[in-house]
């Protein structure tokens, strides 16, 4: 089991950028996820991550504005958002998945991070 935690969340205006990071212990060789979820609605991928970084996931939503990327050796992920809008206010969340291919599907996660607050204000 990997825990994960999240940092790098807080208060911006749109048009500005943040960045994440989810730093993991234990086990690391996981795809990795950034959800995130607004009040009252589902959670949903924002971008995924292959073990090696190779390969990248990105919602439409997102494309073109996140930039999703890992150091294997310092076992953390980052999520660089930028161009920020207020839809994208949200708690996110990293996740891990023993699997080997990216997945949209948070079913197919298998730990998670405590989430950390974005607020992009208008």
């Amino acid at each position: 089991q990997v825990q994960l935690v999240e940092s790098g969340g807080g208060l911006v205006q749109a048009g500005g950028s943040l960045r994440l990071s989810c730093a993991a212990s234990g086990r690391t060789n996981y795809v990795m996820g950034w959800f995130r979820q607004a009040p009252g609605k589902e959670r949903d991928i924002a971008a995924g991550i292959s073990r090696a970084g190779a390969n990248t996931y990105y919602a439409d939503s997102v494309k073109g504005r996140f930039t999703i990327s890992r150091d294997n050796e310092q076992n953390t992920v980052y999520l660089q958002m930028s161009s920020l809008k207020p839809e994208d206010t949200a708690v996110y969340y990293c996740a891990a998945r023993r699997g080997l291919l990216i997945s949209r599907s948070q079913s197919e996660y298998d730990s998670w991070g405590q989430g950390t607050q974005v607020t992009v204000s208008s």
